[in-house]
This record gives C-alpha cells, sequence and structure tokens, in this order.
C-alpha cells in the first residue's frame, strides 16, 4: 500500500535541504501497510476515480485524504448546515460553514503546517522517461514493479477508447502526453 511521508529525506545522500525537507512530501509503497479494510477502501476510491475520470480530471488527492483522516481520527462533529434556495444565509449559518470547512482542513494539514496535494504538472515528462529506459533496457532497473504498476495505471488513466476508430486515444487535455500516442 502507498503511504504518503511528510518532511523526510529519507537516507539518499544526495538529496540535501535548508530547511529539514519542509513541505516534501513524497509516496512509498509498503507491501505490508495498512489492514484488508483500508486496503479495499483504497481498491473502492480507485475504482470511483477510474469510473469517473472524465468527469474529474484529477485524482482528488483521495489517497492521502483517506490516510490523513484515518491517521487522525477524523469525525466531522459539526452538523451540516442547509441553505434552500431563496433563503437568506445568516450569521450563524455562514460561521457554521466556516467552521466545518476550517476543522476539515486542520485534519488535512501536515505534521510539518503543508498541505500535501497533487501536482501533475511534471508528469508530462513521464511518457517519454519510461520509454527512454524501455528502450534502453533498464526500466525495471529504475523503476521498482509496485512503481511501473502505478505508472502504467496513470498512462492508462489519460486515455480514452475512441470506439469508432477501435482504439485508444489521449484525451484532449493531455496534449503534453503526446510523445505516449506518437510510440
Amino acid at each position: 500500500m502507498w503511504k504518503l511521508k511528510v518532511a523526510d529525506g529519507g537516507n539518499d545522500p544526495y538529496i540535501y535541504s535548508t530547511n529539514d525537507f519542509v513541505g516534501r512530501h513524497i509516496f512509498e509503497f509498503d507491501a505490508e501497510a495498512g489492514t484488508p479494510e483500508e486496503r479495499a477502501e483504497v481498491e473502492e476510491a480507485r475504482l470511483n476515480f477510474y469510473n469517473n475520470r472524465y468527469q474529474v480530471k484529477p485524482s482528488s488527492d483521495l489517497l492521502w485524504r483517506l490516510q490523513f483522516l484515518k491517521e487522525k481520527n477524523f469525525k466531522q462533529t459539526i452538523p451540516p448546515v442547509k441553505v434552500e434556495d431563496g433563503e437568506e444565509i445568516t450569521y450563524e449559518k455562514a460561521t457554521a460553514s466556516l467552521r466545518i470547512s476550517v476543522h476539515f482542513l486542520s485534519a488535512m494539514q501536515a505534521s510539518d503546517g503543508h498541505w500535501p496535494a497533487e501536482n501533475a504538472g511534471p508528469l508530462f515528462f513521464l511518457p517519454p522517461l519510461v520509454m527512454c529506459t524501455y528502450i534502453i533496457g533498464h526500466l525495471n532497473t529504475v523503476f521498482p514493479a509496485e512503481h511501473r504498476k502505478e505508472i502504467l495505471r496513470y498512462i492508462y488513466y489519460l486515455l480514452k477508447y475512441n470506439p469508432s476508430a477501435d482504439f485508444l486515444e489521449l484525451k484532449s487535455s493531455s496534449i503534453f502526453c503526446f510523445p505516449a500516442k506518437s510510440i
């Protein structure tokens, strides 16, 4: 199971930080992590993302949200606020809504004070990197098995099936992943 590590530089002598890795967060795979219920919850979140990937493009950071809420034993104790159509929003309802939001966001805050989040911007480099390491014969050296599995899942989720052409094509929003389509 993938676990988010916050403000951890690991044991790599080539990684250096002047601020003790504050703001750095990475996912690390641990085959022994999680209970069967937690693993089922992660698979359910993945399936939900897969089924809705054309409506909601980013992952909504579901894996770290699940991890943080479970680690902090988060329970939303403030009752939800209902505002009907045409109803005036009162100070009390606005304040209650703000408290709900602050309560949730404080549970999502990492131990170093940051809010980890997906940054898919640099991932347009991923397909060419995978292709190059495959071509030179070092794919299995550079990427462990679980990393390869997640990379394939990521690239596959960028694809959509075109039944008229009977092939997979990249979504129009994935212009930077053109190399994956070209090869």
